[in-house]
């Protein structure tokens, strides 16, 4: 039987429309008050900002772009500016902040005569590089301001943090978030400890517990809450599993351009209910994500401005391929917001700002993104975003157990789990309002139904473009995300494919299966082994022309490292995880020699590393290294003409991929101790280790069951290598162990292998001296025998002594007496004698030499 409560007004099926005709538009005139163009560039003002974050607007990067704004953005006379804006200290959109000229007003009235630009000329020289569609660079201002640690540019921006120390500025959620559920009177009835990382977040513990949960995946405690051990930048941050530290800082951007890539899509980035469930202590203004696109547009317009000599924003594809050309990085301009153009839209209002928007460079945008908004429904994803959506709307739906055991909040779905919502009528007005402008549709995050009717909206004219800026292939994923609508099924690729789009392929740490046509052995679980079974099904199984669709600053774990211990080689469990990684070690190929090696893509500037690594795996990556081109050809197609469907898209083949075994059938194959499964022997010297089965050498210094961890030590001599040793440093004892280098010579030792000779001798009671056998000769110090050319080291002198003349040089003899054992020089004609030896001349008389 199916149940739902909550807002009858949210469950309703939109009504689908029409494909929209094309809407030829005529000049028309506008009227502003003066501060409009304060208002249509600007963020609404909040609290000044903190003075250990000091944070002030940088200008546009032309005069020319505040007044298109400025022309094409409807500002409605009769609406009332926000608090406080008139006039207040902290304004982040007075004119002056814009960099405007005196004349800005009237260059602002004379705006309204500028020309659209026309349609590009599709084709053009191929440019090269690679692109990546969805980099959310300046996230710092994201959230309210109030997530991330660190800047994008400027003085201190990669400064360390506090670790997530009381009081910390970043990275953490409040206190007190069962209240979030207070307003919904049958909150009482869900079993909140069901739901993992909810329970986290709205328990007893609140927000200490829920910032823990947040960045943790198997293989890391994460970067967020209490983070000592992750402070300090470098040592610490960036990772792989980095989501609230700074990977986008502009000098890793510019490594990754000197390297390759050429196009980025910079998405402006936000949502209010994040921000809102954020510390207000480390909010830098009130909760609007509409406020925190406007700045990170304006700072990215301000950055390209300083890096003129490298970078530039792209109003169009020939100005992207006359950027690339010239050597320079094209950024396009993206929106990701949850509630686009604020949670009030109407038809009046979206146009009015897609205006401003497309006015300020924007080109491409994202509908929809973690919640249903006026414009469509939302792909489900992870159950925090659900949640959200019930915080909204009080809505609980039975046909599916999306969030919980049996029951979904916030959404309206059917029995698989697929958001009913699909595009609303506002949504398709949106739609056709993008394409009669050139923009480019991104259809990520977006509900299956209302990819569907954007497809329809797509196909009605003349196969307008869509593309998913980042996203996964659903067929080769495992099931964890394989069975989230988010992931992109093969349906949705053919859309993309004969409307002529393109696919950003997410960089995540995401499990995938193996794909039989790929050359690569996805013997690393969350590593470039994986992403390459991804690509290789894109390229040679559904052919649809890919880039990277990283997603940095985006909130997410990145691809994981090959080799390391911070996470390397993730599975479902810790014993999967530890073989794979010593496969990397013991099969190869090995490193790069860079920190993507231990680090995996920790920040932009390593997307050239991960395309060098699947280059050494054996991956054709031609289609990714020229993905700025595919980008382009997109947008020109966007601008027109077309003629029809660009590929029919026949030929996809969804074959060749492996069956996924359950991580509980994978598991059992392992053996166990304390309860635990573990890969036996993979662990090498110096590694993490809980007992002595996971050493190479058999042992282990974690005490009992691994309540205090160890590390793995020298059984020994032969587990240490050349030169060195294992010092037992508490006979019967292993954990103290170590590899030392070998004993030099007549230092003690117990046995031959302790000396770098090799020799250890002279033992009484067990103990004796490292030599090297006949290394000695007579007179030099000695301890043993052997070192000795006559075998003989005195007991008193502890000096080589002769036993006969031929231990001795020409012109001596071996003395005895008061110089017995010694080589004494032969004696000339009259001095006393005994032997004939003794005497240079070979003759003693009547005891003196003749």
């Amino acid at each position: 039987m199916k149940m739902r409560w909550g807002l009858p007004q949210l469950t309703r099926r939109p009504q689908r429309l029409e494909p929209p005709r094309p809407n030829p538009r005529t000049a028309t005139s506008m009227t502003c008050p003066d501060d409009c163009l304060t208002r249509a560039l600007s963020t609404r003002p909040g609290p000044a900002p903190r003075a250990r974050r000091r944070r002030w607007p940088r200008p546009f990067a032309t005069a020319a772009l505040a007044a298109l704004a400025l022309a094409t953005s409807a500002c409605d006379p009769g609406t009332p500016s926000p608090p406080g804006e008139q006039g207040a200290p902290g304004d982040l959109a007075r004119s002056a902040s814009l960099g405007l000229p005196a004349s800005a007003a009237t260059e602002a009235g004379a705006a309204a005569a500028l020309p659209v630009p026309a349609p590009a000329a599709l084709g053009g020289a191929p440019v090269s590089g690679f692109a990546d569609l969805h980099f959310h660079m300046m996230s710092e201002e994201a959230f309210g301001g109030g997530w991330l640690h660190g800047k994008h540019d400027g003085a201190g921006a990669l400064d360390d943090c506090d670790g997530g120390s009381p009081g910390s500025d970043h990275a953490r959620v409040r206190q007190g978030l069962s209240g979030l559920l207070d307003h919904c009177p049958q909150s009482a009835m869900l079993d909140l400890a069901s739901g993992g990382a909810l329970s986290a977040l709205l328990g007893l513990g609140g927000g200490i517990g829920g910032s823990e949960v947040i960045g943790q995946t198997e293989g890391t405690s994460g970067d967020t809450g209490l983070h000592l051990g992750r402070r300090r930048f470098s040592e610490g941050w960036p990772r792989w599993d980095t989501i609230a530290h700074q990977q986008g800082h502009v000098s890793w951007l510019r490594a990754a351009h000197d390297r390759g890539l050429s196009l980025i899509v910079m998405s402006a980035v936000s949502y209010d209910w994040l921000c809102s469930i954020l510390p207000e202590q480390n909010r830098q203004r009130a909760c609007d994500e509409m406020v925190d696109v406007d700045l990170q547009i304006q700072m990215t317009h301000a950055l390209a401005a300083r890096n003129a000599g490298w970078m530039e924003v792209a109003l169009s594809p020939a100005h992207a391929r006359q950027i690339v050309g010239a050597g320079k990085l094209a950024v396009v301009l993206s929106i990701e917001a949850s509630h686009l153009f604020g949670r009030d839209v109407d038809a009046a209002k979206m146009r009015a700002q897609l205006a401003k928007y497309h006015a300020l460079g924007v080109r491409t945008l994202q509908p929809v993104h973690q919640v249903d908004n006026a414009f469509g429904g939302a792909a489900l994803h992870n159950p925090i975003f659900q949640l959200a959506q019930y915080t909204e709307n009080c809505f609980i739906d039975t046909d599916c157990g999306a969030t919980l055991a049996g029951i979904t909040l916030g959404m309206d779905v059917d029995a698989s789990c697929r958001n009913v919502r699909g595009l609303t009528p506002l949504g398709e007005a949106l739609v056709g309002e993008m394409m009669d402008r050139g923009m480019l549709l991104d259809v990520a995050h977006l509900s299956e139904r209302g990819v569907d009717r954007v497809f329809e909206l797509a196909r009605a004219r003349d196969y307008y473009p869509i593309y998913i800026s980042h996203g996964h292939f659903r067929e080769i994923m495992a099931r964890a995300v394989a069975e989230k609508e988010k992931s992109t099924p093969a349906r949705v690729i053919r859309m993309l494919r004969q409307t002529g789009g393109i696919f950003g392929l997410r960089t995540a740490h995401d499990e995938t299966r193996q794909y039989s046509r790929s050359a690569v052995e996805n013997s690393c679980q969350g590593s470039s082994r994986s992403f390459a079974q991804a690509y290789d099904y894109g390229r040679l199984g559904l052919k649809v022309p890919m880039a990277f669709g990283a997603d940095l600053n985006g909130f997410i774990q990145q691809t994981r490292p090959r080799f390391g211990e911070d996470g390397a080689c993730s599975a479902a469990f810790q014993a999967e995880a530890d073989c794979q990684a010593w496969e990397q070690r013991e099969q190869g190929p090995g490193p790069l020699g860079t920190e993507f090696d231990e680090k995996g893509l920790a920040h932009e500037g390593m997307l050239p590393d991960l395309l060098a690594d699947l280059d050494r795996l054996g991956v054709d990556t031609t289609g990714l290294r020229s993905s700025t081109e595919s980008f382009l050809r997109m947008w020109e197609r966007a601008q027109g003409p077309r003629a029809g469907m660009a590929d029919p898209a026949t030929d996809l083949d969804e074959s060749g991929i492996a069956p996924f075994a359950p991580a509980e059938e994978r598991e059992s194959a392992y053996p166990t101790k304390c309860g635990a499964a573990y890969c036996p022997g993979f662990q090498v010297l110096g590694g993490s280790c809980r007992f002595d089965e996971e050493c190479e050498s058999g042992q282990c210094t974690a005490v009992a069951c691994n309540a205090i961890p160890g590390r793995c030590v020298c059984n020994d001599d032969a587990d240490c290598g050349g030169g060195l040793r294992c010092a037992v440093k508490t006979p019967g004892v292993g954990g103290d162990n170590a590899c030392e280098p070998k004993k030099a010579e007549h230092q003690l030792c117990t046995r031959d292998s302790e000396c770098a000779s090799g020799r250890c001798g002279g033992l009484i009671a067990g103990a004796g001296f490292c030599y090297t056998p006949g290394s000695k000769t007579i007179g030099q110090g000695c301890r043993v025998n052997e070192e000795c050319p006559s075998n003989r080291c005195g007991d008193l002198t502890q000096t080589c002594l002769c036993r006969s003349d031929a231990h001795c040089a020409a012109g001596q003899f071996c003395g005895w007496g008061t110089n017995e054992g010694e080589c004494v020089d032969k004696r000339g004609r009259g001095s006393a004698c005994t032997k004939d030896n003794q005497c240079a001349s070979g003759n003693c008389r009547f005891l003196f030499c003749r």
